[in-house]
């Protein structure tokens, strides 16, 4: 069986660091994504233009270029404040097993 998890379908980008954000199953909000911001692979954040080019990608990550991307999965339980059991039954049952 197939689950079926939310994606990400639009990104907006605001100020200070966060994010606009919807998904598939119509939960949408704002994420605050400024502790990242200058430290290891976005330290290309430190150019807040760079922040500014946030895109979708193919496999409903966020992208800002080659190098540097978040899984929109994570972004989704930082703004549901869900685990990830709680979109993937499969764990709970594994971790019950």
């Amino acid at each position: 069986m197939k689950e079926n998890l939310p994606t990400l379908k639009e990104v907006k980008p605001l100020k200070d660091y966060h994010l606009e954000v919807k998904f598939s199953d119509g939960v949408e909000g704002k994420v605050d994504l400024s502790e990242f911001a200058g430290k290891g692979v976005f330290a290309l954040w430190k150019d807040y233009s760079q922040f500014e080019k946030v895109s979708i990608g193919l496999g409903g990550e966020l992208v800002w270029n080659d190098e540097v991307d978040m899984d929109g999965l994570g972004i989704y339980l930082r703004l549901t404040s869900k685990k990830p059991e709680d979109i993937l039954p499969k764990l709970r049952e594994l971790t019950n097993a």
